[in-house]
């Protein structure tokens, strides 16, 4: 298993204590920026802003598109960190390939967001507007649950990794050997990198056309650009700064805003199925739940849209603990065997 907090080397005390202040500072910012937000509030709504008015939707939307592009951009920074860890003194020069494969793979996700969005156009001539976002929604809520990684973390952690830095050491080992050819090692790690950035690029890309079918692109853009600031200042911190940044834990608090995401997303989705008539829709008349419980958490009084939560919570929550239950099966295991 990877080391996640060690993957970078140790920070020099100047530029630890200059990565600090400007954490601080970061923090500092984003404080008064929240706290002038609730001043902002207090003025332009008299106290609590409507969350039923016209406007909360999109707000909400941005949020999500920026917490799951964040944790990709993580994801896809552990990974690349990964790879590189080992390329210092006289292998720092292999680091450009794996950057140049990254950034290539920036650009192909580009190019396949606009393709997508085509296609769905495309779709749209012949399928009615309320089956494609029902069809579009549930790709979203499947890929939602690949990005967030309880099922699949053994399968991320212990396989994907691994199998780069496998890939990278028979690389460099075949570079080594006489008569190795070395635009063969630069186009191997080039295709690392993009392999890398890329998984990522596509999970976002299918995840975000249920967002651009119903609300349009500037909400996507905002959102995306969102995740992309907060991931640009983790990857300045790993590979510019060398700082040994806590990866797991980042990653499980984002997994956790994710479920809120997810949560949202599984009750709208089951509305939308409802009124594309692809499922009953069972109300509960004595269940009261406000108007804005609709807007912000998509909570409906129907039997079909809040059993479709439960079970989505349930389908986490108990893949999180199966996942930490068969790891610390494995821990007992392993000292088992060390002391037989």
């Amino acid at each position: 298993m990877i080391n996640t907090k060690s993957i970078a080397s140790n920070p020099t005390p100047s530029i630890g204590r200059g990565v600090a202040f400007v954490l601080r500072t970061i923090l500092a910012l984003g404080a008064l920026f929240v706290i002038g937000i609730l001043v902002w509030q207090g003025f332009a709504a008299h106290g609590a802003p409507d969350p039923t008015a016209s406007g909360t939707n999109p707000t909400v939307a941005v949020f999500d598109i920026g917490v799951l592009v964040f944790r990709e951009g993580l994801e896809c920074i552990l990974v690349l960190s990964a790879i590189t860890a080992s390329m210092v003194g006289e292998n720092s020069s292999h680091r450009k390939p794996v950057a140049i494969g990254a950034g290539v793979g920036f650009i192909a996700t580009v190019i396949t967001w606009f393709i997508a969005v085509g296609i769905v156009s495309s779709l749209s001539d012949s399928v009615s507007a309320l089956d494609l976002q029902a069809a579009t929604g549930l790709l979203a809520v499947v890929v939602l649950l690949v990005v967030m990684n309880w099922f699949f973390h053994k399968v991320y952690w212990g396989g994907w990794i691994c199998l780069h830095n496998k890939k990278k050491k028979e690389l460099l080992n075949e570079a080594k050997q006489e008569g190795s050819s070395k635009n063969r090692l630069l186009l191997g790690l080039g295709l690392l990198g993009l392999a890398s950035f890329y998984r990522e690029g596509f999970e976002v890309v299918l995840f975000l056309q249920s967002y651009n079918l119903k609300m349009g692109g500037q909400i996507v853009l905002a959102g995306t650009l969102i995740g992309l600031v907060l991931s640009a200042i983790v990857a300045v911190l790993t590979f510019i700064a060398h700082q040994r940044l806590p990866y797991r834990n980042m990653l499980v608090f984002t997994g956790v805003m994710l479920g809120f995401v997810l949560l949202v997303m599984v009750g709208e989705q089951a509305q939308e199925m409802q009124l594309a008539h692809w499922l009953p829709t069972t109300k509960i008349e004595w269940l009261a739940i406000p108007d804005w419980a609709g807007v912000w958490f998509s909570a409906f009084p129907t039997v079909e849209t809040l059993t479709a939560q439960f079970l989505a919570a349930l389908l986490v929550v108990g893949s999180y603990f199966a996942a930490r239950i068969q790891a610390s099966g494995r821990s007992g295991t392993r000292v088992a065997t060390a002391s037989a």
